[in-house]
């Protein structure tokens, strides 16, 4: 759901995007030979060797609000509009299809290709205290802006017709923005059925996109109508309240603002053409003018409401399950009917859900496809396209498109299904995920020193028995977590150039608790949900807490993995929807995070938190340890709902290190790390 980066990140974009090819990782020689054959057919040659651009066509809805949208169409030798009928990609974007005409208009200029090509490959960070800027940039070579802008010439020359249009009162589109919502979703709908009856199209449909338009395509596909037969979302949500609305119970203070304030000013640009033709269309005027801050309410009442009692209708429909806001921001992958390949990452806004949602998407391997990589929000596709890598996103994304809408036999149902950037090590395949052969087991948190992080808060340890006695160990609110890898992901990575503080979680855990366990003696993997058990005690009726899963390399860095968090209040599970051990103990726990959820936190008296910690995939390397961190907030990138932070009052809280009552990591492995 992110702004298109933002403006400074769109012109990034535009000077340097660029084309790197490279094989699929872990797969076998043919799937390798194929990968190539992909690449190939995507950079190489194309049927058609220009594009038509229809502006701005009307699609009047059910309703009569009017939604804009451009056409793409292929240009034959003759010049000459393709008269035949193509399948059609659609993208719904609510981030103004004028910023994807300006960033492809750039892309399209002749002889700049080269030139981005020699600027990318000569910009080499590494080993500077700012490769994780490197490192975004380096997502342009992966096919990014094709896919997520959702306009790839070389698709287009290649026999297909694109529509990106304009999502309900925003770009040139008439009426209100209803975010997400079940008049969004008809729209969706709509403009298929207008898309598959056009004479330019042969009736058959894909969706292409990421972020927002990711999330439409999911939405999209539930119950498919027939026209669609396959999508591509790159970086999607599907349980957006967890998220990133308020990830278990805090609300999002980095992203939400920066997203809510782009997609406002954006969709306030008007169609300057049209002013000086004479067509301005006022009506679009005044839907703006009636709501200009679409939104905004939410989240100044979750930021300013003092109490409970006083819950405002925006928030109040926030914290309850059955409101038409909460069922507008989930999704139902289970009802998903149309071949999917979704690309998510590790550190993505959306990590919580690319795992899962593909795992309960009811297709068989190869109608379903995951590719996970070591990214942000917006770097997505960074590391793809070269070496042992996956092949760039737009370069699957027309494989993808070959094989379900003109039926060509390209053995891209025998990629993957689930091929991951595995943290600490390479690009890995895999059957399923989490990888066959792991088991979660208990690692316990004790107060015994590791030795490893004197300039922590505290320096615990991680291990395979229960403390043998108990102790109460205490951590405060404060900012250190500023400089981290959580404010990274908040910001969808755009501070992840800052390696001291993206890279390394020593400056952050100088305000936590640390907990770090021995170095392992061979590669142990990662993979699957974590869940982090902590028995804690409050001197207020409240209280937020935030983890980290991490790496500790034998140089002393400190790398996050995954991140969870908690307002103590709302830590209510529902079994119906969680995860367990055949022990028992939790490995996904599901909070409903509502008002009629929430639960007591009587001061002075333990209190059991479950913390889900986002689903991830790593190798601890020979010599590197576990680190579990520990920090009583996670400014900036999230905070409790005022009423709760109002009842946290910023008090230090406790942790219990009890044998008689534990806390610890309940962690997949294929090996012990204790």
């Amino acid at each position: 759901m992110a702004s298109r980066r933002g403006a400074v990140l769109a012109v990034l974009v535009v000077v340097l995007a660029g084309y790197a090819v490279g094989p699929a990782a872990s797969q076998d020689s043919t799937v390798r030979d194929r990968a190539g054959q992909w690449t190939a057919a995507h950079d190489g040659a194309q049927q058609y060797p220009d594009v038509h651009i229809d502006w701005d066509v009307p699609i009047r809805m059910s309703d009569g609000i009017v939604l804009k949208a451009n056409v793409y169409r292929p240009i034959d030798e003759s010049g000459a509009i393709e008269g035949r009928p193509l399948p059609t990609i659609v993208n719904l974007t609510p981030y103004t299809k004028l910023m994807t005409n300006l960033i492809d208009s750039a892309l399209a200029a002749p002889n700049l290709r080269p030139l981005v090509m020699d600027l990318v490959h000569r910009i080499n960070l590494s080993g500077t205290p700012f490769s994780g800027f490197g490192d975004l940039l380096h997502a342009l070579d992966g096919g990014t802006v094709q896919t997520v802008l959702g306009v790839d010439r070389n698709l287009i020359r290649s026999g297909y017709t694109e529509v990106v249009a304009d999502v309900r009162g925003t770009g040139f589109s008439q009426g209100a923005w209803d975010t997400l919502g079940a008049r969004e979703q008809q729209d969706t709908r709509e403009v298929l059925d207008w898309a598959a009856a056009q004479p330019w199209s042969n009736g058959k449909l894909a969706m292409s996109g990421g972020s927002y338009a990711g999330i439409n395509q999911l939405r999209a596909a539930e119950n498919a109508p027939a026209a669609l037969k396959a999508i591509f979302p790159v970086e999607p949500g599907s349980d957006l309240m967890r998220d990133v609305v308020a990830p278990g119970g805090g609300i999002g203070t980095t992203f939400l603002p920066l997203w809510l304030n782009n997609v406002n000013q954006l969709k306030m640009l008007p169609d300057v053409r049209s002013m000086f033709d004479g067509s301005f269309d006022w009506s679009w005027l005044s839907a703006r003018m009636a709501d200009p801050t679409t939104n905004y309410d939410l989240l100044t009442e979750a930021l300013l409401t003092p109490s409970l009692d006083e819950l405002p209708s925006a928030l109040a429909a926030a914290l309850d399950a059955t409101s038409d806001f909460r069922q507008a921001i989930l999704g139902h992958p289970e009802r998903i009917t149309v071949p999917t390949f979704v690309y998510g990452g590790w550190h993505d806004i959306f990590a919580n859900s690319a795992t899962k949602l593909y795992n309960a998407i009811p297709l068989p391997a190869g109608r379903k496809q995951l590719v996970v990589g070591d990214t942000y929000h917006a770097n997505p596709g960074a590391g793809t396209g070269a070496g042992d890598a996956p092949p760039r996103l737009d370069v699957l994304q027309r494989a993808w498109f070959d094989k379900w809408l003109k039926d060509i036999d390209n053995g891209i149902g025998d990629f993957g299904p689930v091929t991951v950037h595995e943290q600490g090590g390479d690009w890995k395949g895999l059957p399923r995920f989490p990888e066959p052969g792991v088991t979660h087991r208990r690692v316990y948190l004790t107060a015994a020193a590791s030795g490893t992080a004197a300039e922590s808060g505290y320096d615990g340890s991680l291990s395979g028995d229960k403390p043998g006695a108990a102790s109460t160990l205490t951590v405060a609110p404060g900012l250190t977590t500023a400089c981290s890898r959580d404010a990274a992901q908040g910001s969808a990575g755009i501070t992840a150039a800052i390696d001291m503080c993206a890279k390394d979680s020593r400056i952050a855990e100088r305000g936590g608790l640390t907990f770090t366990g021995p170095a392992v003696t061979e590669p142990t993997v990662i993979s699957g949900p974590i869940n982090l058990h902590l028995n804690t005690m409050h001197d207020a009726t409240d209280g937020y807490w935030s983890v980290t899963v991490n790496d500790v390399a034998p140089d002393g860095v400190s790398a996050v993995l995954s991140t969870g968090q908690l307002t103590s209040s709302l830590r209510a599970v529902d079994d119906r929807l969680s995860l367990k051990s055949d022990n028992g103990d939790y490995t996904a726990p599901y909070n409903p995070i509502t008002v009629d959820s929430m639960l007591p936190v009587p001061p002075g008296q333990p209190v059991t938190l479950d913390i889900a910690v986002i689903p991830t995939q790593a190798v601890l390397r020979p010599g590197h340890r576990l680190r579990v961190d520990v920090f009583a907030g996670n400014s900036p990138k999230s905070m409790a709902f005022r009423p709760m932070l109002n009842n946290t009052e910023l008090k230090p809280q406790h942790l219990l290190l009890d044998p008689d009552a534990p806390s610890f990591l309940n962690l997949p492995t294929d090996h012990p790390v204790v």
